[in-house]
Order: structure tokens, then sequence, then C-alpha cells
């Protein structure tokens, strides 16, 4: 069943509004918040408070959910930053922040590649999902670090996060801004199957996460978009702004991901 899409700006969230049986269900995505990302730059000298970043992303989400009145949030992956061990803001943020979402909304957790170990700090409210992604209605969530196993025929779009797209376009009053990726796919180019898939990228919800990985230019990581790129299947793209302007399509593509 198609979904409703609805980019919530100027924040890094998505709105989902699924119709089933009458009944309306309503859902907030985000990605990437890396908390307790702020222990690796202090070794650098570059102090943030975590707690305070902590709170100030936590309340965000709060006034999100209560605001759009959605029945739960999914996280597309890396919540934490670490990706071999749990670092001690892990231990003392990430349970708050599962206890905090959970008394006001159903979370979804989907796995991303810095979420290993996540298992000893979620409780039995969170909706553990495997890190193939979650399916709503005719759209797939993941985190996107990995290339999706396959898109069935039902399958049009693809949400994720991941990239952490970023304009570095040192000229422009934009650059190092956090923004949003629309792409249009040609579907046989980069799986098995006929037509156009959808793909929307979403930004980091953590606004402070370009200190640590807007400095050194990188490609995408993402294998899907890497493919896509690599076998000329992307038809159309935009790159929108966190307000919701469009600032460029395919060509700038190369400044943000």
């Amino acid at each position: 069943m198609p979904l409703r899409i609805k980019p919530l700006y100027s924040y890094p969230a998505l709105l989902l509004e699924e119709l089933s049986d009458g009944k309306q269900d309503k859902y907030i995505v985000i990605a990437d918040l890396h908390i307790g990302f702020e222990s690796a730059l202090y070794v650098k000298g570059i102090i943030i408070n975590p707690e305070l970043a902590f709170e100030e992303m936590l309340t965000q989400l709060v006034c999100l959910i209560k605001l759009n009145k959605v029945k739960g949030i999914i996280l597309l992956g890396d919540l934490k930053n670490t990706v071999g061990f749990i670092s001690k803001p892990e231990w003392d943020l990430i349970p708050r922040f599962f206890k905090s979402l959970s008394e006001n909304a159903d979370v979804y957790m989907i796995p991303g590649n810095h979420d290993g170990n996540i298992r000893y700090l979620t409780p039995n409210s969170v909706n553990m999902i495997s890190s193939s992604g979650m399916v709503l209605g005719d759209t797939l969530l993941v985190h996107g670090h990995t290339m999706p196993s396959s898109f069935g025929s039902s399958i049009k779009r693809v949400i994720m996060g991941h990239v952490h797209p970023t304009l570095l376009l040192p000229l422009s009053i934009l650059n190092g801004q956090r923004v949003w990726i629309y792409l249009k796919i040609e579907k046989e180019r980069v799986l098995p199957g006929k037509g156009t898939i959808e793909v929307i990228v979403i930004p980091t919800f953590n606004k402070d996460y370009f200190i640590q990985s807007g400095r050194i230019r990188r490609k995408s990581i993402s294998p899907l978009i890497n493919r896509a790129l690599k076998t000329n299947a992307i038809q159309q793209a935009m790159v929108v702004s966190l307000n919701g302007s469009i600032i460029g399509d395919k060509s700038l593509l190369q400044n943000v991901i």
C-alpha cells in the first residue's frame, strides 16, 4: 500500500503516513544521531558538551513526536558512534534516549554499521529490526551501508541514511550545511527488475557531525548509490536544503556524497 511521504522541513526528519483498514498510522523517520561522537573530538582538542548536544536532539525529537501525533519513530541506524565497542557516553546516554522516546511513541531500531553491541543498551520496549530493513507499504527503510538483497515488484522507494549528505562547496553560503538527496534510479541497472526506484537520503540528525565528517572530501560509501553512479542509472536527482529549497540536480551530487 502506498505511503504518504512528507519531509519535516526544516528538520532532518521524514513523516510517513500509512493508511490501513481505514486507520491512519504516522511515523517519524530519522538517521545518524551518532550519540557520543563528541568524545572522539575531545582527543583532537575540539570540545562539545555531549550532555547538551544529547538533550537538544532528544528535546527536538519529543517535540516532533507530539506535534505530529505519531504512532512510532523509526531510527535508521548509527544511533551510537563507536564501531567495535561501547563508549562511556553511549552507556550513559543511549538507554536514557530509548526510555524517553518509548514513553512518547513506539520505537523501531534498524541497526547501522556503528551499532554493534547496541543490544546491550536496548530495552525490551524497543522493536529491534534486522539490518536488512523494514518495509512499510511500498517503501523499504534501511540504514544504507549494505546493498539491499532485492527490490520486490511492490517496492517503489528506498529511504536511507548513512551517507551524511553535506554540501561541500566553499563559495556557497550553504557550505557545510546538511542537505537532502532525492534520486530516481533505473532499477535494472542496480538490481533485477524493471522500472524505476525512488531513493531518499535523509541528512544526519546530529547537527554537529559535520565537524567530524565534513572536513575531508569523500565519495559515497553507500553500495546502492555507488552502483547507481557507476552504471549511470540515476535518471533524476534533487539536492534540497534543510528548509526545503531546491539547490541542485545531478551535477551537484559530487559535492554532497
